[in-house]
């Protein structure tokens, strides 16, 4: 009974006052980009029943070389990115700011990245990945234009 109670509470949305995965519709899409042998997309699907699923793949002359199971979801203490790199279980990065058309998900005590942030540029949808690495500031940004 204890589990049936854990599983309802974890589906509730969040508090009152509390931004929800709708304020993110504008993730939704086919996003992609090439530089050379390199392309990379990231998919999302529009939000509903408190949540967005993502995924992204990188791949060089052919070749898968990265991919990552992502989602978005509500939760009773707010709204969570969960980040799978490689199929590895997710770590959660809670979302501390959102305005229109732009998120900023944060998570102090992972290693690297502590914050991902999102955010259209015109018709693309752009992302950054930004903490501490091996004691310095460290960052990586991609901006997709919209999939055929």
């Amino acid at each position: 009974m204890n589990t049936l109670l854990l599983v309802f509470s974890m589906l509730q949305p969040p508090e009152p006052g509390t931004p929800g995965v709708e304020t993110l519709a504008w993730m939704a899409g086919a996003w992609g980009s090439a530089a050379g042998a390199v392309e990379t997309e990231e998919h999302w699907t529009a939000p509903k029943a408190g949540s967005l699923l993502g995924m992204n793949r990188t791949t060089k002359g052919g070749k898968t070389v990265m991919f990552e199971f992502l989602r978005i979801e509500a939760r009773p203490d707010g709204v969570y990115y969960l980040a799978s790199p490689g199929g590895r279980p997710p770590t959660p990065f809670k979302l501390k700011q959102s305005e229109k058309e732009k998120a900023v998900f944060e998570n102090p005590e992972h290693d690297f990245p502590q914050r991902i942030l999102y955010w259209k540029n015109g018709p693309s949808l752009c992302a950054r990945i930004e903490g501490t690495q091996k004691g310095k500031p460290a960052g990586q940004e991609w901006c997709w234009k919209p999939l055929a």
